[in-house]
């Protein structure tokens, strides 16, 4: 049975801790979500790059791909950058992907955005920066 490929875009950046979070952050949906190919990709400074990685999908078994911004706003690189490198025209967020001789579904994520969570999440580091009082 084919997956779905989730390509999550990182920004990228010199130090190491970007592509890190990147990474950890797609091992664990790779864990958690087992009905999906799980890739990164990063817009610049990083490896592998956005294109790169959408290579590397075309030998995967899936059927769709979806690729998910690990982005909080949407901004230049949103609404430009990352579709220009996935090959949408600006202000589309569905496309076809070329996969083996064949085209597949392809849809392009919102950022992150407003969210419940993260604003749990910005809590939670509240309370951790509290206890160095």
């Amino acid at each position: 049975m084919a997956k779905k490929g989730l390509l999550l875009v990182g920004h990228g950046s010199s130090l190491p801790y970007n592509q890190e979070l990147v990474e950890k952050t797609a091992v664990m949906i790779k864990e958690k979500y087992s009905d999906y190919v799980v890739k990164c990709g990063f817009m610049n400074m990083n490896k592998p790059s956005i294109r790169e990685s959408l290579d590397a999908f075309r030998q995967e078994p899936i059927d769709a791909l979806v690729i998910v911004p690990l982005f909080l706003a949407k901004g230049v690189h949103i609404e430009k950058d990352i579709p220009g490198e996935i090959g949408l025209p600006e202000g589309t967020r569905k496309g076809t992907f070329a996969h083996n001789g064949r085209t597949i579904p392809m849809v392009y994520a919102e950022p992150i955005g407003v969210d419940p969570l993260l604003a749990d999440l910005m809590v939670k580091n509240a309370t951790k920066a509290l206890t160095l009082i």
